[in-house]
């Protein structure tokens, strides 16, 4: 069988698990609403189809919050089950339990909130309100995580992002502070950085403005095409425009950025900054697919939305009806547009066990997002070479589609960051960089990708059970 097809049947089966990382990097429990999904009441307007996403310039952060419909008030409950109140690993507080009816119930215990905090009514996944982006609560979590909420037109909900603030910020200040955006992965959410990471104490002593935005468990970075309609969710214009432009209008954010994620978002990353030339001085890509057109990737990401629930055609349209719109999405069709871009792209090769994978940890079929990875970014290095951008690309062999590697990965790049940024300590990366000798290419043999003693651990979904991957 040829690697084309052994990439267009295998692999696009076995992937339908998105971007996971394995049985020990479960997806957290989350109170988002999925892409997608409606709430079961709709104004009149919504079910007729006549109001549309209409992403516009933010409103300040102090604009009064002002309900979508006049005298609709957004859903209060207790504050215990608001998830934006209570923990930052976006866990969901457990219900407290009921007292009686005859007896006076309990409020239930919770940490003052702050000054700042914002209208405690309002949480994720809620409708957006009537208007322009903005900023509807703040959550401070320590003295530099700090949660916002905003209410997006583009996504048409209230969602969160994440921001780690240098030890002197501050809203009144009169300086700007550079801007580093960190990008989550598929089937994650924005706490995921903060989470599965030390990046809180690795960055304590960096002068810029740390970003975490939510982005859907399956967003893909992109504003989706919905059969020609548009529409929400538009992730992109709620990154690059709308938590953009309120973080400079409110949040003191300069015009200086970077830009990096791992795995949905090291795709995330690679389009943006090829989206919006000029808007990211530097982007990190750790382990994603840098080529969305090559034989086999299509079906993979088709399957990937499948997996989530998505309609597969929602997010780009038909791969042979649309072409055009996956182009238009296709880091290889915009590279031109990274001239001047420091870039960063890394990935193992193959799904074996690497240095940082614990010995006798089991195989997953996530893993394979790994040589997925390495057979784009190798497409999407070429392309760069022919038009003569500059790039690092660190292809390390064995590793697997897990944290330990974009951790690692994030911190050898992450001096090209700095300077992108004109902050101490920037450079070139920490390590040593290699790309993989073995040209591999579409009719050429494959090198081994699944363990020959592998335990498929089953049922995989859409039924499919125990395959295994023959030479």
């Amino acid at each position: 069988m040829r690697s084309k097809d052994l990439l267009a049947v295998a692999l696009a089966s076995v992937l339908v698990v998105g971007s996971a990382t394995g049985p020990a990097q479960a997806d957290p429990k989350w109170s988002l609403v999925p892409e997608g999904k409606t709430e079961p009441e709709k104004s009149v307007q919504e079910k007729s189809g006549q109001e549309k996403s209409d992403p516009r310039r933010p409103a300040a952060p102090n604009e009064p919050d002002v309900p979508g419909q006049p005298g609709e008030v957004p859903p209060q409950g207790d504050t215990g089950d608001n998830p934006f109140l209570n923990d930052p690993n976006g866990q969901p507080p457990p219900i407290p339990k009921r007292q009686p009816e005859q007896q006076p119930q309990q409020p239930p215990q919770q940490q003052a909130e702050p000054q700042n905090a914002g209208d405690p009514r309002y949480s994720p996944g809620q409708r957006a309100l009537k208007g322009p982006a903005r900023v509807v609560r703040e959550r401070r979590l320590g003295p530099r995580m700090m949660d916002v909420l905003i209410s997006s037109p583009s996504i048409g909900r209230m969602t969160p992002v994440r921001l780690l603030l240098p030890r002197d910020w501050s809203k009144s200040a009169k300086r700007t502070w550079p801007v580093l955006y960190l990008l989550h992965g598929g089937a994650d959410n924005y706490t995921a950085w903060t989470r599965m990471t030390d990046v809180v104490s690795f960055t304590e002593n960096v002068d810029a403005i740390i970003v975490m935005p939510e982005a859907g468990r399956a967003g893909n970075y992109s504003d989706w095409y919905n059969g020609g309609r548009g529409g929400s969710p538009a992730w992109a214009t709620f990154h690059t425009q709308e938590v953009r432009q309120l973080l400079e209008i409110g949040y003191r954010a300069g015009t200086r950025r970077a830009i990096a994620g791992l795995s949905m978002g090291a795709y995330g990353a690679v389009k943006y900054a090829a989206q919006n030339p000029g808007m990211f001085g530097f982007v990190g890509a750790f382990s994603g697919i840098m080529a969305t057109e090559l034989p086999g990737i299509p079906q993979i990401i088709q399957n990937a939305q499948l997996s989530e629930g998505q309609d597969p055609n929602a997010l780009w349209g038909d791969p042979s009806r649309n072409k055009d719109v996956w182009a238009a999405n296709d880091p290889v069709v915009l590279a031109p547009n990274l001239k001047g871009t420091a870039i960063y792209m890394s990935s193992g090769t193959n799904s074996f066990a690497g240095p940082l994978d614990p010995p006798g940890s089991p195989w997953h079929p996530a893993h394979l997002g790994e040589p997925i990875s390495a057979y784009t970014a190798k497409a999407l290095s070429k392309r760069l070479d022919a038009l003569g951008i500059k790039h690092t690309m660190n292809l390390y062999g064995n590793g697997t589609h897990t944290w330990p590697y974009w951790n690692r990965e994030f911190k050898n790049s992450f001096p090209m960051a700095l300077r992108a940024l004109g902050l101490r300590g920037g450079g070139d990366p920490k390590v040593a960089t290699m790309r993989d000798e073995r040209e591999w290419e579409y009719d050429t043999p494959l090198p081994p990708i699944t363990p020959p003693d592998a335990v498929q651990p089953g049922p995989l979904p859409l039924g499919v059970v125990n395959w295994t991957l023959q030479q």
